[in-house]
């Protein structure tokens, strides 16, 4: 779910509840908030040197403004701590970054009518990560309701080569390919798949933080206009969709 960012495995060591009422997690619609998110993403992606500087000093692209595209903040105490795209993809909303890079792989998938969730630009603000040690954990909760929420088949995750192990681990993820060249990044990218189905027993039953209720799936999606526009592929749970 990162191309950037893995996480030290810290997992057991705290409860999503313990950083309530702190954690929240926005939907970016606002020039203001987008503008922030850009800026953040400038910041982590420089400083791994997974871009060249730009005199703007942020990092946007086309993907960014797709109709089936979140951008989140996750906001500690009203600060921009971190982010993370999602697009979801299905056999109506072929858009988005795995499907361009990965054509061989995930076009096979949405002709079989299978739902992705394709979360990318996965970033942390480096004085964040240390007040908040498990920020990039909080973080990747978002494509996990995601997941669930639009009861995708599977979640990818699009990753550096020396990544690939935690992602095996933590989330018994299979590589597809070996890395290819990614748009605007200076390394080459993998693909690793993700079965909901599996997380929704396995990851849930080992990991309660990851664990999320219809409720939340409703804060976090459902008020947003990217919401409406896929009420074709949303799970039966968000009815009030449309």
């Amino acid at each position: 779910m990162s191309i950037g960012v893995v996480p030290r495995e810290r997992s057991d060591a705290f409860r999503i509840s313990d950083y309530r009422p702190e954690i929240e997690y926005r939907v970016a619609t606002a020039p203001d908030e987008l503008e922030a998110i850009y800026r953040l993403r400038y910041r982590a992606y420089l400083r791994e040197g997974a871009i060249e500087a730009d005199a703007s000093g942020r990092f946007t692209d086309d993907y960014d403004r797709m109709d089936n595209c979140w951008i989140f903040g996750v906001h500690a105490d009203e600060t921009l701590v971190s982010s993370i795209r999602v697009h979801v993809i299905s056999r109506k909303r072929r858009k988005g970054p795995a499907l361009d890079v990965f054509p061989d792989i995930v076009s096979p998938l949405i002709e079989a009518g299978r739902v992705i969730v394709d979360p990318t630009r996965f970033v942390t603000d480096a004085e964040a990560n240390r007040r908040y040690p498990e920020l990039a954990f909080i973080t990747m909760r978002v494509p996990c309701m995601a997941c669930l929420c639009f009861d995708a088949d599977y979640g990818f995750a699009t990753v550096r080569a020396e990544h690939r192990a935690f992602y095996q681990r933590f989330f018994e993820a299979k590589a597809l390919c070996e890395p290819r060249p990614y748009p605007t990044l200076n390394y080459p990218i993998c693909v690793m798949q993700i079965e909901v189905a599996r997380m929704r027993d396995v990851l849930m039953s080992r990991h309660a933080n990851f664990r999320s209720s219809i409720a939340e799936w409703r804060l976090v999606f459902e008020n947003s206009a990217v919401a409406r526009q896929l009420a074709d592929i949303a799970a039966p749970a968000l009815p009030a969709i449309n």
